[in-house]
């Protein structure tokens, strides 16, 4: 289960996400205990971490392991898929200084070949998806 707060505190100024982003970042390298590519290896494999965290939750909240039961809750999920996406992006950013564009540029492409041109939503719609239960 996630150590971290899952409560709904409303913040008062949310930070700009590439100013977090790029402070973290910062943060990392002047603490990490290695640089390089040493560090850049392990900043790749902490990713890797964060996903196996999201599918534990995922599997928790499932009860999918008989022994232990139900573990999680959907918020737990929500929590572990941020620490996936800030992870990810402070990954992507000890790759290139250049992070927002690369990720801009990517999104659109995305964007663009799920949406349509247009990029409207429902462009390109398949079957709804069901909700997750609580």
């Amino acid at each position: 289960m996630s150590d971290q707060d899952t409560t709904t505190t409303p913040v008062a100024a949310p930070a700009d996400l590439w100013t977090s982003i790029d402070a973290l970042w910062t943060w990392l390298d002047t603490h990490g205990p290695y640089d390089g590519r040493e560090g850049l290896l392990l900043r790749m494999l902490k990713l890797s971490e964060e996903v196996g965290e999201a599918a534990q939750a995922v599997i928790g909240v499932m009860g999918q392991n008989p022994r232990k039961g139900t573990t999680h809750t959907w918020e737990d999920v929500q929590s572990e898929l941020c620490d996936v996406v800030i992870t990810a992006l402070v990954a992507l950013r000890t790759l290139t200084p250049d992070a927002r564009e690369v990720f801009d540029r990517h999104l659109a492409r995305v964007r663009e070949r799920s949406l349509g041109a247009a990029g409207a939503p429902g462009t390109q719609a398949g079957p709804p998806r069901p909700e997750p239960r609580a």
